[in-house]
């Protein structure tokens, strides 16, 4: 190759670097002027809310508080107190029930209205029982708040028909049934109570009663 051919062929190659190298500095300078552009940008729209809000200080450290845990709900002793109260008010040894009773082989009760079909079904057996109490070896007190407070809640639950075991008095003074008695004066004066019958044989004898109770109102 002539030493002609070769000084153009360099001078063609250097002028390309020369351009190469330009044009990467173009563009070295475009991306620092874009970054500069966006820097001020950033700083005027930083300024900008600085100015709008004025003064800054940080918020001062406050300790958490400690909250207090719910206290329990409170018991209604009270409540219970007057219902117990309310209870042996309501039901008196000294009720006469003597006009009440249907004087027959087994002495039944039924509230004014309630035909004897209602005793005679009880007697035999057509109301399942639901519910019992044994009232048997308590004292009269025991027996009457034991009594008042299973009949209102038996009502309450829509239970019909419950047995009350009162036992028949062979360990009392005299062998006398005295809360046997008691009981019948006790359930006639609960307005739960519709009617009652001496229970079969086979589920206390004279020593129970099936006890039949109003339904609910609704």
């Amino acid at each position: 190759m002539p030493q002609s051919s070769k000084a153009i062929k360099s001078l063609a190659e250097l002028k390309s670097v020369q351009r190469t190298l330009a044009e990467r500095r173009e563009r070295d300078e475009a991306e620092a002027r874009a970054r500069a552009a966006a820097e001020k940008k950033r700083a005027a729209e930083q300024n900008l809310f600085a100015r709008a809000v004025g003064a800054t200080r940080p918020l001062r450290s406050v300790a958490p508080v400690l909250l207090a845990p719910e206290p329990p709900a409170p018991i209604p002793v009270q409540h219970q107190l007057d219902e117990q109260r309310v209870l042996r008010e309501s039901l008196s040894d000294e009720f006469d029930v003597s006009t009440l009773l249907d004087a027959d082989d087994a002495m039944s009760f039924r509230r004014p209205g309630i035909g004897t079909a209602i005793t005679r079904k009880l007697r035999a057996g057509e109301w399942t029982i639901q519910r019992q109490i044994d009232l048997h070896g308590m004292r009269s007190d025991e027996a009457r708040e034991a009594l008042g407070g299973f009949i209102r809640e038996a009502h309450r639950a829509g239970i019909r028909c419950v047995r009350v075991v009162h036992g028949k008095g062979l360990g009392s003074p005299g062998r006398q049934p005295v809360l046997k008695a008691k009981v019948q004066r006790w359930l006639i004066q609960k307005n739960e109570t519709l009617a009652f019958v001496q229970a079969k044989p086979a589920e206390g004898g004279a020593g129970a009663l099936v006890v039949l109770l109003a339904p609910v109102k609704r």
